[in-house]
């Protein structure tokens, strides 16, 4: 098998980015590593189960068998160059999905053939709809007992929302899977085990499954006829389209998200890689079949596209910023247009500066080969780049660009940590601040009453995480306090207030003077500000400071200090002094008449709500649903999982810490369930009591 080298020239029309998404334990990583071995990139199936994924290279992704930062790899099939982004199915690092389908044109979305579309599937299917990434999806582990085919596509469809279209039949179920069938060219393929799935056998389908199938493909035609005028054409004349026909008029409907091609296989044995790719090449678009990207002049705020294509001028997307103990610091960069050639200068519109690119590579998982120049279209890493954040754009100093930035969740959970000793202590500071350009979802901050460093993200696990790499990488020993839930305020009725702030001293004196109504906003919406002056009341120049203000007071509510969200602030009346009246005196009055309006609009508090599944053995139901209704969750929906019993409600976070634990000696470790974001909801009265006293 001859690997091509990362320097060969592709054409744009040749080129596919895609990632591969799913719910956690779908098979993602495993169907990377078939499609790795498949294309000549490796010599050796690696196993997540071995902890020999080459796209699991991190210490606590090979311990853990899971995925937690997405690997980016080139492969080449057929004449084309595909870039292939792993990421995490755990909704903990729901960022690392989110930034990687912002940058892909395609998505593989994988589903387990016995557990169908669950509740991670849900959000990941989101996420690309956010983006208009079009997809293919693999319904992966056939071979599995309980597996299910013609379910998955239900589900699909009722669940998910999509005109999920089968192009493939599978060729057996469970032990007895031997293949698949191409619904489009009626062939069965059935694969050698000696070879690893390598070599596979095309033969005419089996007699039992011929009646089948052509129902199934009498459906596929109807389907993508219904989105195609050319092939619709056809149809009614009841003209047999050909092969290439078919394809073409599947890719546009695809490539337009009208329908979603379903496949299937079982990646773990090896069967149905191959096709897998051939629909990736045949079906997902290449960078000149999606939209041109959008963004915004930064000198004059005017909207700007840009066409995919190495004549225009540079335009880059950094999505993740990632440390090397060789090379230091990392940036990932979608090229969208024009040339990146080491060597040269890019231009960095939020900090307004010019940084020099050192190498360019192009990354193997934590592998890296060195190239000269990265294309349009293409995905490589700049080392040697110093200010830079995620979500930055990289571009042309003469033909600046600002593209849109990435939708980061705010963190749910946050937990107080110290260090050790004083050694750790200096290091600390350093290694939090390099974890926190890195995940955008990991924040930290400082209590102002007791002075402790606290860092907050999206669950346990992901906190988990971060400290184990501060103690493996950073050789930063801390002290972990308990898990605390990110509570926010907000207020239940308008009000309005004054406020005021006179001082008069020697000199100078300090004036400022406004009005304050603040009303409440649905959840979800933040904070939202409004100028309602008339008449000079307050001169224009200071209503900046106000809204100023008005933001400052939001940062810590009167309840017990936490944010407050979903209220809208507006400005309608106040004065001003000649000599006196300056911008922080009106930004003081703004917090001060926030702050008591606040106080009259019957604050409440708010706590982050969890959307929980559960499933669990049948005889172990009634335990579990006792034990979700003491932690105040809301059932609900119960259905089957296959011949398991799925458990679905909404669950107040802070009643959720150590519930792995619990639900492990509640059925003897046979349950399993996932949790993630949902809302915030007002928490009840005895217990915000509770929280505020404490």
């Amino acid at each position: 098998m001859v690997i091509e080298s990362a320097n060969i020239f592709y054409p744009l029309e040749k080129i596919r980015n895609i990632g591969i998404a799913a719910h956690i334990d779908a098979g993602k990583t495993t169907t990377t590593e078939r499609i790795l071995y498949y294309t000549g990139r490796t010599y050796k199936i690696g196993e997540v189960h071995d902890g020999t994924a080459v796209m699991d290279w991190m210490e606590q992704e090979q311990e853990r068998g899971i995925t937690i930062t997405s690997a980016a790899t080139t492969c080449f099939w057929r004449d084309c160059r595909i870039n292939i982004i792993d990421t995490p199915g755990h909704v903990d690092f729901t960022i690392e999905v989110e930034r990687s389908l912002r940058v892909l044109d395609g998505c593989v979305a994988v589903f387990g053939a016995v557990e169908g579309v669950e509740p991670q599937s849900e959000t990941v299917w989101r996420q690309a709809d956010r983006y208009h990434v079009p997809r293919i999806a693999f319904i992966n582990k056939m071979d599995r007992v309980g597996a299910e085919f013609e379910k998955n596509i239900k589900q699909m469809r009722e669940q998910l929302g999509t005109n999920a279209v089968p192009l493939q039949w599978p060729l057996g179920r469970e032990e007895s899977f031997k293949g698949v069938i191409d619904l489009i060219k009626m062939k069965a393929m059935v694969f050698h085990d000696e070879t690893l799935g390598a070599k596979f056998d095309e033969i005419d389908i089996p007699q039992e499954y011929l009646e089948v199938c052509k129902k199934a493909r009498e459906v596929m035609i109807e389907k993508v006829a219904e989105q195609d005028d050319e092939l619709m054409a056809k149809y009614i004349e009841g003209v047999e389209p050909t092969v290439e026909e078919m394809k073409s008029a599947i890719r546009r409907a695809t490539i337009a998200i009208k329908i979603t091609p379903v496949i299937c296989g079982s990646s773990l044995k090896n069967k149905g890689v191959q096709q897998l790719l051939d629909a990736v090449v045949d079906y997902l678009p290449s960078p000149k079949e999606v939209a041109e990207v959008k963004g915004i002049n930064p000198n004059d705020d005017a909207e700007i596209t840009r066409p995919h294509s190495d004549d225009a001028p540079l335009t880059g997307f950094a999505f993740k910023i990632a440390s090397d103990k060789f090379v230091g610091s990392l940036t990932y960069v979608r090229v969208y247009a024009g040339i990146l050639k080491s060597g040269t200068y890019i231009y960095n519109p939020r900090t307004r500066r010019k940084e020099r690119v050192g190498r360019l590579l192009l990354m193997h998982a934590n592998k890296r080969e060195e190239i000269n120049e990265a294309h349009a279209g293409n995905i490589c890493a700049i080392v040697g780049i110093k200010d830079v954040k995620t979500g930055d754009t990289l571009c042309d100093e003469n033909h600046p660009i600002v593209l849109e930035s990435l939708f980061v969740p705010e963190p749910v959970i946050w937990m107080a940590i110290e260090p050790k000793t004083k050694a750790d202590r200096d290091r600390m500071a350093e290694s939090i601040q390099r974890l926190v350009f890195e995940d955008p979802t990991f924040c930290v901050k400082t209590d102002q009453e007791t002075q402790q460093t606290l860092i907050g993200g999206m669950g346990e696990l992901h906190l988990d995480i971060k400290i184990d790499i501060l103690k493996r990488e950073y050789n930063v020993e801390v002290n972990v306090g308990k898990p605390q839930v990110a509570y926010k305020e907000t207020i239940s009725t308008t009000a309005e207030a004054e406020g005021k702030f006179i001082k008069q001293t020697g000199g100078r004196g300090q004036y400022g003077h406004c009005f304050l109504r603040i009303e409440p906003l649905e959840r979800g919406k933040g904070i939202e500000f409004k100028n309602e002056i008339v008449g000079g009341a307050i001169p224009r120049e200071y209503i900046p400071a106000v809204e100023d203000g008005v933001y400052e007071a939001c940062s810590n509510g009167i309840l017990a200090g936490y944010p407050v969200t979903d209220v809208k602030a507006t400005v309608f009346d106040g004065s001003f002094h000649e000599v006196d009246s300056s911008e922080i005196a009106f930004k003081m009055a703004s917090i001060l008449g926030f702050k008591e309006a606040f106080r009259r609009a019957k604050p409440i508090l708010l706590e982050p709500i969890m959307s929980v599944e559960v499933v669990v053995p049948e005889e172990y139901m009634g335990d579990i649903i006792g034990d979700l209704n003491s932690r105040r969750c809301v059932i609900q929906e119960m259905g089957n999982r296959g011949h398991l019993k799925s458990i679905r409600g909404l669950v107040p976070l802070a009643e959720m810490f150590g519930y792995a634990t619990s639900i492990r000696s509640l059925s003897q470790g046979r349950a399993t369930y996932t949790m993630e974001p949902h809302s915030y909801q007002e928490v009840p009265k005895q217990i915000a009591e509770k929280i505020i006293a404490g």
